[in-house]
């Protein structure tokens, strides 16, 4: 397996967590600070803050979103006004540990289904999300155009 190092960094960040999956995230920054809580679907108490696959969730469809935006800049396609993208994103144990699958939702009301798939496809391609979790996890896509 090829490791996908990027030629240069354009951006970087850190965050520091304390307190694991019930403690804190912030960012180095200070434009991100969350508190953590276990779901009570892992064992949690479902307190009150998020949790780690929400924010992966969030930042996944996200930077997915932004994908799609850059090809249809480039390409001249129009995006409708409702232009949406949810990303659920599951946990559960795999042998010797956990892992996480992805249900993308996309809304691309009144687009050209063949267009939209195809964007979609591009996005998938080009998303260094999807170039980070590629092969490693399930990946569903319901287009909706």
């Amino acid at each position: 397996m090829s490791l996908k190092t990027p030629s240069k960094i354009n951006y970087s960040t850190t965050v520091t967590s304390t307190g694991g999956r019930a403690g804190k995230a912030k960012s180095d920054d200070n434009a991100l600070e969350v508190e953590l809580s276990v779901p009570k679907a892992i064992g949690g108490d479902g307190g009150p803050g998020t949790n780690p696959e929400q924010l992966f969730a969030a930042g996944y469809s996200a930077c997915f979103m932004g994908a799609m935006q850059y090809f249809a800049e480039n390409e001249s396609i129009e995006l409708p006004e409702d232009f949406s993208v949810s990303a659920t994103v599951g946990i559960g144990p795999v042998k010797g540990g956990m892992a996480i699958t992805v249900k993308f939702d996309i809304q691309l009301t009144g687009m050209d289904q063949d267009q939209a798939n195809e964007l979609v496809e591009k996005a998938h391609g080009f998303c260094p999300y999807s170039n980070a979790t590629r092969d490693n996890i399930e990946i569903d896509f319901s287009i909706h155009a």
